[in-house]
């Protein structure tokens, strides 16, 4: 292996430390300016914060590797996420930011769902932060798993040590530097990933001699490849069902807490409109590039008679065989830089619920400022214990973890996000319920013994639909069937309102 490659990683990693160590010296002082950054994000850094903290491993492994199996037919993942973060852009962004400003200063989300219903009885707070750790500690893991995958397939090392490498960075930058450190590498690392998801797939095509060269190598294939209805992998032509399944990824942005914290963090509502165009303009590219990396690298492998043991490491197959050491090193960089992006932003959300939704609310309500700072880093250490040990199984499919956890965020706080900003009438018990019947939905499609046309429920469709639908319909039935026992809701609803509009 060259050493240029240890020399590009090691350049990568001490930009982040400096980073975090830069943060840290910032933002430390107290709990709000540890865990959202004092609301000061500027648009640029609020959108590719957003959109690094989103697209995890699966955007260079994940994605691509789906592709790589199944051809054009899984870009209708791609298309679903986009329109979703479109909207989430639209109706979430600007109203969530003077929401969570203006109900006592919320600074997560299951403090914005307390105040929002004047829960004094805590249990949505509750509900919510278990929600939050139970699928952070998943979904976190997914990233690990991407890291160990990532320094065994290119390096040679064992999955292990890429495990504990991965986590030991992201930990060390994000227990120190928090909000803001997790934010200002995460807009780095969207860089970083931008240049490299536009670099493979145009290399790799000129390596293939154009597009008539990369056609070529689709000519001969026993089903089509380039077919959106046609799953390449056995040939089968995806129904409605099935089309509706990969679109309704874009469900899951609502209800995302590591992402639209983001929101809650810009320092203004005029921002969003410009951190909307520089977040999708991002997306769009980065999505496009992703595809092409999947679709591209089936047709490199079978140009050059090889093959691929484990489809999600198309990218770092590609990166390896055709750049110089020193661009490697940078490519397998933009990995990391995915990977870690989103498990910081994961941890710190995950730390944010133990310490001001679980340490101060049941443990030490009178908890200092500095108190709660040293309780979130060592929370998001724990966290990261958790997420290594179940990443230790290194057959774990990096989309497979993150569909299940995608779909039980998208399930269970989507539809309440949603509503509660939009409806004064929603009631609190609709907000437990909903996210009560969300969440057991997505639990019971995915495992069920039950079949539909001999597949599983979650083969059948993605657990996120009926999830999404099952707690949207509960929040309304039960909103009407019950009153608004607090008239004062209503009135902080109405004044939120007026002020959204004289914001916006």
């Amino acid at each position: 292996m060259d050493y240029s490659i240890f020399i590009s990683l090691a350049l990568y990693f001490i930009v982040v430390l400096a980073i975090g160590l830069y943060s840290f010296k910032q933002s430390n002082t107290d709990v709000s300016g540890y865990m959202l950054g004092g609301r000061s994000l500027s648009p640029k850094v609020t959108a590719l914060s957003a959109g690094a903290s989103d697209m995890s491993g699966w955007m260079l492994m994940g994605l691509p590797g789906a592709i790589y199996v199944s051809g054009m037919s899984s870009a209708w993942i791609a298309i679903g996420l986009t329109l979703g973060a479109y909207l989430n852009y639209i109706l979430v962004a600007p109203r969530l930011r003077v929401y969570t400003e203006y109900a006592n200063d919320s600074i997560t989300i299951p403090d914005y769902f307390e105040n929002r219903f004047n829960d004094k009885s805590h249990v949505l707070r509750l509900l919510s932060s278990v929600v939050i750790i139970v699928f952070f500690a998943l979904y976190t893991s997914s990233g690990v798993v991407a890291g160990g995958k990532l320094f065994e397939s290119s390096f040679g090392l064992s999955y292990e040590f890429g495990l504990y490498i991965t986590a030991g960075v992201v930990v060390a930058y994000t227990l120190f530097g928090g909000f803001l450190a997790v934010s200002i590498t995460d807009f780095v690392q969207g860089c970083i990933m931008f240049v490299a998801l536009i670099l493979v797939p145009v290399v790799v095509l000129i390596d293939l001699g154009g597009i008539s060269g990369a056609t070529e190598q689709f000519s001969n294939l026993q089903y089509n490849y380039l077919d959106m209805f046609t799953n390449a992998a056995d040939g089968s032509t995806l129904s409605t069902i099935a089309i509706i399944s990969l679109l309704s990824w874009g469900l899951g942005y609502f209800g995302q807490p590591h992402i639209i914290v983001r929101f809650m963090a810009i320092r203004s509502v005029q921002d969003i409109k410009t951190a909307r165009r520089i977040g999708m303009s991002w997306m769009i590219v980065t999505v496009i590039g992703a595809v092409g990396t999947g679709l591209l690298g089936f047709a490199y492998v079978k140009s050059q008679g090889a093959s691929l043991q484990d489809p999600e490491t198309i990218f770092i197959y590609l990166s390896n065989v055709l750049f110089h050491p020193l661009i490697s090193g940078f490519l397998l960089a933009a990995i990391l830089a995915a990977i870690m992006s989103t498990i910081s932003s994961q941890l710190l959300v995950t730390s944010s619920s133990l310490t001001g939704d679980i340490y101060q609310l049941f443990v030490h309500r009178d908890a200092s400022q500095k108190e709660l700072v040293m309780i979130g880093r060592i929370s998001v250490a724990l966290v990261a214990v958790v997420a290594i040990m179940l990443a230790q199984n290194r057959d774990n499919s990096i989309l497979d973890i993150v569909s299940n956890a995608w779909a039980g965020f998208g399930a269970a706080f989507g539809p309440v996000v949603l509503i509660s900003l939009f409806w004064s009438k929603m009631t609190r018990l609709a907000a437990i319920m909903g996210m009560l019947t969300g969440t057991l939905t997505v639990l019971f499609w995915v495992y069920s013994p039950f079949t539909i046309d001999g597949l599983s429920l979650s083969q059948w469709i993605y657990e996120i639909v009926p999830g999404f639908a099952v707690c949207s319909v509960t929040i309304m039935l039960v909103s009407l069937l019950t009153q608004q026992r607090d008239p004062s809701v209503s009135a902080t609803f109405e004044r939120v309102s007026q002020e959204f509009s004289t914001r916006n």
